[in-house]
Order: C-alpha cells, then structure tokens, then sequence
C-alpha cells in the first residue's frame, strides 16, 4: 500500500445560487477589483493508504458521491498526489 492525499474539490453547479460568492464579489468589486464572476468552493483533502492512485482517486471519487457532494447542485473533481 501507498499513502496518498486525494483532494476533492465541491463548488456549485452553475445557475445554482451562491450567496456567499456573491456577497465576496460585492466586497471584493468595492475594495476596487474587477471581476467577471466568483465562485465559492469546499476542498476536501483527505490522506489514505491504497494500491495505486487509480485506486486512491475511485475511492475518494465513492467519498464525494456518497457524502461530500450532493450530486443535484454541485459538482466536483478529485485530484490524487503520493505523499
């Protein structure tokens, strides 16, 4: 086995409202930045032992399904680096 960090990324789908990013971008557009659009995101990083990273990612991508992401309003992406 080989330990991993898998880190998973959640954001909202677009058209799903986000006012946390909103209220951001609003600060952010008086603090004199200019901005086109601005998403918030949730980043999950979590350390594990597996085979491969092919067998890491799969089991942090069953993680995101299950618990992390709720499939309807948000999407996401795994990414998988040996520690």
């Amino acid at each position: 086995m080989t330990a991993f960090t898998a880190t998973v990324t959640v954001r909202l789908k677009h058209g799903v409202l986000d006012p946390e990013a909103e209220t951001t971008q609003r600060a952010l557009e008086r603090l004199g930045f200019e901005l086109e659009d601005l998403r918030s995101a949730d980043q999950f990083e979590v350390d594990l032992d597996a085979a491969d990273a092919d067998a890491a990612a799969e089991r942090a991508d069953e993680m995101a399904e299950r618990l992390l992401a709720n499939p309807t309003i948000h999407d996401y992406e795994v990414t998988v680096e040996e520690r």
